[in-house]
């Protein structure tokens, strides 16, 4: 198996340059993030360089986080900002040649909202098509972001048919899939032509994989048997320094 650092979790407090050249460090194979956008694309891209790391992806502005924000394009009052948004997530990913882009939907409900939504999908993924990025949704479980829209593979898979691009593609988090659904392997497996990138953290804490009530060893295994061979994303939140939560990595390289 590959695996993916998110560092938006892990090593959260080094620069996001540093941070890359951590994940090579210690052994993982590409890395991806959520907003990088307060570090200069340059130094981004220059650390990747020097790594020979990927960056997978990142994520659109979560708008006014001092307000609670945490996403804007099933927002029906913000398309405009949800669009720059999305503009400038396809720029940095232009930037630093990443080819994901995670489109947050933000806190809202109903009909609106989702007609909002896939409205803004369709132009990310008309803007996306010239630089050959893929557009990402990802369902957020009730726990963590009570009021998300997106709370369910089910869902996300509508709204998927709904936008009929080539280009849009579901992030599985089993985390979140799990906190929600549950039934993973099935889930994996009834997806596995709907997903463009996968994640993975213990539950319910979202910690290191290497406890809680999934049993990721099994979970990998589906994933390498339905053909799935892409980094996996480390999306975990570490309980102390990353480098003493790494021996799952170890055991499962």
């Amino acid at each position: 198996m590959r695996f993916s650092a998110n560092l938006g979790f892990l090593w959260a407090d080094l620069p996001l340059p540093d941070a890359i050249h951590a994940a090579k460090d210690h052994g993982f194979d590409a890395v991806e993030c959520h907003w990088p956008y307060a570090f200069d694309p340059g130094d981004v891209r220059a650390a990747l360089t020097a790594t020979g790391l990927t960056m997978l992806g990142l994520n659109t502005a979560r708008g006014d986080v001092d307000a609670g924000e945490n996403g804007l394009s099933a927002l029906p009052e913000r398309i405009d900002d949800a669009r720059a948004a999305i503009d400038a997530a396809l720029a940095y990913a232009r930037a630093i040649d990443a080819q994901n882009i995670h489109v947050m939907a933000g806190f809202a409900s109903g009909p609106d909202a989702h007609q909002v939504f896939v409205e803004n999908l369709r132009y990310a993924c008309t803007a996306a098509a010239s630089q050959g990025a893929t557009i990402l949704i990802e369902p957020l479980n009730r726990h963590d972001a009570p009021g998300y829209f997106l709370q369910t593979a089910d869902q996300a898979v509508r709204i998927l048919d709904a936008v009929a691009m080539p280009n849009i593609k579901l992030m599985f988090d089993c985390y979140h899939v799990q906190m929600m659904e549950g039934d993973l392997s099935h889930r994996l497996a009834a997806l596995k032509d709907r997903i463009g990138h996968i994640q993975f953290a213990s539950v319910p804490d979202r910690g290191a994989p290497d406890h809680g009530e999934v049993n990721y060893a099994h979970v990998f295994e589906v994933i390498r048997s339905l053909g799935y061979d892409q980094p996996l994303g480390a999306e975990y939140k570490p309980n102390g320094p990353t480098v003493q939560t790494l021996n799952w990595l170890t055991h499962w390289r």
